[in-house]
């Protein structure tokens, strides 16, 4: 088959299996990367291999953009012990561990050891967000998990680029530590600095799809400079995306732009996070087929050695520091400590993914035992998106850790908030227009009041008769515009208008879950 028609077979797939996550609960990480070994190991199967480092801005860079832009800035003050805890120290103590492990058994030099622990040391921050989004989980719990997932991968490619550079025979001399040492920092002001520039670009591109297209050639270009600039392009990519969604005002990017660009990445970023586990399965074949009879047997028995290593470190990490933080808090008497079984669901949700591969495929050929270290951060990934991917959802229900109703209740406290702010900004205007608008607000209001205490049955029943005869009349609105554009009264062009404009009112009126879109 030809590279094209490999893809649409891929993709068709892709998609059979995302239908069997979704209706089996299952996160469809591990699902994809589970089905991408078995299709590598079919005879006959299309082998499709990509250059590491494409591979790594290709995939992460969007799914980077769009978990940063979504992460609010105050968690990152808010909950900036467990960050650095977590995408810092717990990222150097797995390094550390899993490169004492590979001088003991492998007898690797310590940079390569160092190397491979930067490898396999960083949960992924696509695998994470894939994951958790469909639970609902304690907001602390969130952040945490979704911060550390977007931060940890700069620490883990700076301690991997490192130590590559001592293995190559430059030494860690003063210009090389120089040089990693301004790494993170340089990154971070690049990414705010881009952020800047997009800003004003942004106004010149506003309300066009070349803008939506534009958005994601900056996110590339961003990386891509960062790379070559030997910056941290993590923290580039991270900074540009995190002052953008700070700075950026409604002229810059209004309700139009937002609600296009929004319905655009959530698509791209599915579509690549797809064919990103399912093309890290396939590299199954490629690595197994370089290693023979007892040398096999032997990178197995070490790879299963450093996933004990790498799962059990972090357990300890998360476990003591919580347990730690729990005792400053009631000791001083500050908020409710998290519970244990918060904390063992958090160490637990250690999936590795794209980076951990992208990684292990850019080690140079000369790299002693290179296939063994390969074999090793591969298994590490399929073992954690599958292992720990498929058991999250039992940890979940276990600990009972859902918190559905009170997200709930937050949602109906915003709104109340949000009508209410709405009714007083009008409330010195007078005239038919604004009592026309001060009704409408009002009745929103009322809504949001029976929502928040919907367990009053006719408040309930009022809402469900609102909405139902709302949807009746839109939906003869479609009746009547449908025949107005069979008998060819109205253009192409005016009818896709007055359709919008009605899908848009009818998105007002369906209930929170009606307006969601399954993603698995």
């Amino acid at each position: 088959m030809t590279f094209f028609e490999s893809l649409l077979v891929l993709l068709l797939v892709a998609i059979a299996l995302l239908q069997v996550a979704r209706r089996l609960s299952l996160p469809y990480p591990a699902m994809l990367a589970g089905a991408g070994v078995v299709v590598a190991l079919i005879p006959g199967a299309p082998a499709i291999s990509i250059e590491p480092s494409t591979f790594l801005a290709l995939f992460i860079t969007p799914a980077l953009v769009d978990a940063a832009f979504d992460f609010p800035p105050g968690a990152t003050r808010r909950f900036l012990a467990p960050l650095l805890m977590y995408a810092v120290v717990a990222v150097i103590l797995t390094t550390g561990i899993v490169a004492w492990i590979a001088q003991a058994f492998l007898g690797l030099p310590l940079a390569a050891g160092i190397a491979l622990g930067a490898i396999v040391a960083p949960p992924d921050a696509a695998a994470a967000t894939a994951v958790l989004r469909k639970f609902s989980l304690p907001r602390k719990t969130d952040a945490v998990l979704k911060g550390e997932s977007l931060f940890n991968d700069a620490t883990a490619l700076l301690l991997f680029s490192g130590a590559l550079t001592v293995l190559a025979g430059k030494g860690l001399t003063l210009p090389v530590g120089l040089r990693l040492g301004f790494a993170a920092p340089g990154g971070l002001l690049l990414g705010i600095l881009c952020a800047y520039v997009v800003r004003y670009v942004n106004r010149l591109v506003k309300d066009t799809l070349g803008g939506n297209v534009l958005q994601f050639v900056f996110a590339y270009l961003i990386w891509i400079v960062a790379v070559h600039l030997r910056l941290s392009a993590v923290l580039c990519v991270i900074g540009f995306a995190m002052t953008l969604s700070r700075k950026m005002t409604s002229a810059e990017f209004d309700a139009r732009m937002r609600v296009q660009s929004y319905a655009v990445w959530g698509s791209v970023v599915f579509t690549l996070n797809v064919f990103a586990f399912l093309l890290m399965g396939m590299q199954a074949r490629s690595i197994v087929m370089r290693l023979e009879g007892s040398h096999l047997h032997e990178a197995l028995e070490f790879g299963g050695l450093v996933i004990l290593a790498v799962v059990c470190t972090r357990l300890f990490v998360v476990l003591g520091f919580s347990r730690l933080e729990a005792w400053r808090e009631c000791s001083g008497g500050a908020h409710t400590p998290g519970t244990l079984g918060e904390s063992f669901f958090v160490g637990w949700c250690g999936m590795r993914g794209f980076v951990t591969i992208a990684a292990a495929f850019a080690l140079p050929t000369s790299f002693p035992h290179r296939d063994t270290v390969v074999l090793t951060a591969f298994s590490v990934v399929l073992a954690t998106l599958v292992l720990q991917g498929l058991t999250l959802a039992p940890i979940v229900r276990l600990f009972k850790l859902d918190r559905t109703d009170e997200a709930i209740s937050e949602l109906a406290s915003a709104r109340v908030v949000l009508a209410e702010v709405a009714l007083s900004s009008i409330e010195d205007q007078q005239g038919p227009e604004a009592d026309n608008l001060r009704y409408r607000l009002s009745l929103n209001l009322q809504n949001c009041i029976n929502l928040q205490s919907c367990n009053d049955d006719a408040n309930v029943a009022a809402l469900d008769r609102i909405r139902d005869l709302g949807l009746k009349a839109i939906e003869s609105q479609r009746d009547a515009l449908e025949t107005l554009r069979d008998d060819d009264d109205i253009g192409p062009t005016e009818y896709l208008g007055l359709q919008e404009q009605l899908d848009w009112h009818e998105l007002t009126l369906l209930r929170d879950a009606d307006r969601q879109i399954e993603e698995i």
